[in-house]
């Protein structure tokens, strides 16, 4: 999937049509959904992803001491879930994703897998965690995610993102650009991926993410670094 999407990114340039779209007709969640091999390989990827992530999130991030029922919206196969409440063991996990991916989750002690659609609704609970979810979309549907979100959640309720965030480059320079380019430049090929593989996938500032969390009705905001280029954020209502 990967190269053949990237064959199609110079005529995204110039006619606007996403690259993924371009390949196959279809976004690369719907994709994945009719690739049972490509479905089990990339789980096993984001399995392998979350392990390393959530392990330095554990150490480092204490938001989830006063929650009770923790959604993971796109949550794979469950092993974010997994490993919170192994450390947090009164914590109810919730694991939410497509049929096709929940298909492929094993057991796990104090998580419900739930399989469904995040733009239609999101399961209820008092926190909600989203880990690599905005990026691979739009500002319009990560709005509308985030919209209900905010409905499924109690009043001073949380939603918890974790996201690699691209800096804020200060002046619109060539040599400011070259210059963050130079520092960043993981996240700048990362920004670029998420606009091959995924429709309206794209990195974004700390500010565009605050500007998301308030167009999705929420008004708190706050940020913690976590390592490189990789941020925790707390959308309250």
């Amino acid at each position: 999937m990967r190269w053949v999407t990237r064959h199609h990114v110079k005529d995204s340039v110039l006619d606007g049509k996403e690259p993924v779209m371009a390949a196959y007709g279809m976004s690369s969640f719907e994709y994945q959904g009719t690739d049972p091999r490509f479905n089990k390989v990339f789980n096993e990827a984001m399995q392998s992803h979350s392990t390393i992530m959530i392990s330095r999130l554990l150490r480092t991030y204490g938001g989830f001491d006063d929650v009770e029922v923790l959604v993971d919206v796109g949550g794979g196969i469950g092993t974010t879930l997994g490993m919170i409440t192994a450390k947090h063991p009164r914590i109810k996990g919730i694991n939410f994703d497509l049929s096709h991916v929940i298909s492929e989750a094993q057991p796990l002690p104090g998580v419900q897998h739930v399989s469904g659609d995040m733009f239609e609704a999101v399961p209820r609970g008092d926190a909600i965690f989203l880990k690599l979810i905005l990026h691979d979309r739009s500002d319009e549907n990560c709005v509308k995610l985030l919209n209900n979100c905010w409905k499924a959640l109690p009043e001073k309720g949380k939603v918890i993102v974790v996201e690699c965030v691209l800096p804020a480059v200060p002046k619109p320079t060539p040599r400011a650009f070259q210059q963050a380019f130079q520092q960043f430049q993981g996240i700048f090929q990362l920004d670029l991926c998420m606009a091959t593989y995924n429709i309206g996938g794209k990195e974004r500032t700390e500010e565009e993410l605050q500007g998301l969390a308030r167009d999705g009705g929420f008004t708190g905001f706050k940020a913690l670094h976590l390592f490189a280029d990789t941020w925790v954020m707390e959308f309250t209502k």
